[in-house]
Formats: C-alpha cells, sequence, structure tokens
C-alpha cells in the first residue's frame, strides 16, 4: 500500500473538469484531480517548465451547476502520456481569491470527510 505524500488530499474529477487559459481563452486540458494547492491536467500542448498560468476552472455543484473559478498555478513537472500528443501535468496553486478559494473548499469537502 502506498503512503499519501501530498501536502493536501487530492479529489478525482467527477466527470470532465476543462481547464480554460484564462489568458488565450481557450481549453487547454482536463482535470485529472484537484486539491486546495495544486492539480494535474491532461493537456494537448506541453507547458513551459515552471511556466505560470492563470485557469478557469468550472466546478460542478451538487445542483449540476457549473461554478467557475480562476486560479494562477505554476508548472512543477510534466511528462508525455501514452497517447499521442498528450501530456500530463502537475501544477502548483500560487494564487486564488477568497471567494474561489472558499468555492474549491466546498468542492474538495468530501475529501475531507472521515
Amino acid at each position: 500500500m502506498s503512503e499519501e505524500k501530498r501536502r493536501a488530499p487530492r479529489k478525482r474529477a467527477d466527470g470532465p473538469l476543462p481547464a480554460y487559459d484564462s489568458i488565450a481563452g481557450e481549453a487547454i486540458g482536463q482535470v485529472g484531480n484537484l486539491s486546495r494547492t495544486g492539480l494535474m491536467l491532461i493537456s494537448r500542448r506541453q507547458p513551459s517548465s515552471e511556466g505560470i498560468y492563470q485557469l478557469r476552472l468550472e466546478l460542478r455543484q451538487p445542483d449540476g451547476s457549473r461554478r467557475p473559478i480562476d486560479v494562477g498555478v505554476q508548472e512543477q513537472w510534466h511528462e508525455p502520456a501514452e497517447a499521442p500528443d498528450q501530456y500530463w501535468a502537475g501544477f502548483r496553486i500560487i494564487a486564488i481569491d477568497d471567494a474561489d478559494g472558499a468555492a474549491l473548499d466546498a468542492w474538495l469537502q468530501p475529501v475531507n470527510m472521515a
């Protein structure tokens, strides 16, 4: 059994969770998992090593609606996926405002329940 090494528990996306590059205004990939401090992204483009990005995520709410949040992230690692022209990438969240942080905390809540 492997031991969790991350600082914050991560929650898998419960269905498609696209990530949008807020600067370019385009979808750049799908979130694989998300925590209060970071996320893993499956992307069609290779991120820049240690690059900083402004992303918009649309978190599914219990009523089925989507709540957009904006996060500033910095690339921590990336590697090619098995599918051609796809990459796995890990990002650290470096900026999130209070309202978006509260929305993310609410979305993550089942992870923290024992």
